[in-house]
């Protein structure tokens, strides 16, 4: 069975974010790798920028959605985006703080997993608009697999009150 899922294509939607260095030419950089390492580049959002959430006293952030179509299982999938990280310089020295890389996966197919080192969907997705934005752009009629909701209907509902902005290309 596991060996006919990793054989399948399974769309594998990641939420890209950074603040400090040259973010945008990171975010290119982190695209040009995932493609290689994870898979077939399908569709990415617009570039977002957004005040720093958590902690406040930082550079704004920049987000971005990208989704790879994979034939990798899901941990695969997370253990490659952690070396891409590290490999683009990420250095985990605080939590929701300062740095040049974060990539995180959000769903996998419509797949709800609860492993060791990772929760898909991203448990915190539904309340952070630096996320949404970027997701509707892209998937704003698909339907979260828990809360059964669609993007837009969650973007609707979110609470957060950070400004997101689109910037321009």
């Amino acid at each position: 069975m596991v060996a006919d899922m990793d054989k399948r294509n399974n769309q594998v939607v990641l939420s890209l974010g950074g603040n400090i260095g040259d973010v945008s030419a990171t975010f290119t950089k982190a695209i040009h790798l995932l493609k290689e390492d994870v898979g077939a580049k399908v569709v990415f959002s617009p570039l977002y920028s957004t005040k720093a959430w958590g902690v406040e006293n930082q550079p704004d952030f920049f987000n971005q959605v990208v989704i790879l179509e994979s034939s990798l299982p899901p941990m695969q999938v997370l253990k490659s985006c952690l070396a891409i990280e590290l490999k683009l310089g990420r250095v985990r020295a605080q939590k929701w703080y300062e740095r040049r890389i974060d990539i995180d996966l959000l769903f996998y197919n419509n797949e709800v997993l609860h492993l060791k080192d990772l929760i898909v969907p991203h448990p915190y997705l539904q309340q952070r608009n630096f996320v949404l934005f970027p997701l509707v752009d892209v998937l704003p009629l698909f339907i979260h697999p828990l809360l059964l909701k669609t993007m837009q209907e969650l973007k609707n509902e979110c609470k957060d009150e950070l400004e997101v902005t689109r910037c321009l290309s």
